[in-house]
């Protein structure tokens, strides 16, 4: 098994793509039985990251319609500081393709480690749920 230093040493440390979305702390409610952090948790914090970014291409109401190839590249633990960050890959008519990754600082001191990836498709919806038009020249300016 391995230990914490040693998911460390082997973690891609490149930059993150895209923009900060949100940062925030792993707490030990957030664990499995395991004791790191649960899985669940991290995609949720993923999800409200491309939700806060999708709105702002959007400008307005978004909902979460898909994710793709979501990665889990090493595990989160206790008191880790998470930061997600979301680039647009492509924009519809209604919807936007996001790529979102998480990195943590361990510790709270660089280097900063990818520890999830993936793709989250939202659509911009109406005051009643429905779709509606995204914005292209002003969500890609």
């Amino acid at each position: 098994m391995a230990t914490r230093n040693e998911y460390n040493t082997a973690a891609d440390t490149s930059m993150p793509r895209g923009e900060m979305c949100t940062r925030t702390l792993a707490m030990p409610a957030d664990t499995n039985p395991s004791g790191d952090i649960f899985g669940g948790w991290l995609m949720a914090q993923m999800d409200i990251a491309g939700g806060v970014l999708a709105s702002q291409i959007a400008e307005g109401r978004v909902a979460t319609v898909a994710v793709d190839a979501m990665t889990f590249h090493r595990p989160v633990f206790v008191g880790d500081v998470v930061c997600v960050y979301g680039d647009i890959e492509r924009i519809g008519t209604t919807s936007m393709v996001l790529h979102l990754e998480s990195w943590v600082l361990r510790k709270n001191q660089p280097p900063r480690i990818k520890v999830t990836e993936a793709t989250f498709t939202f659509v911009a919806i109406d005051s009643e749920g429905r779709p509606r038009p995204v914005r292209k020249d002003e969500a890609t300016a």
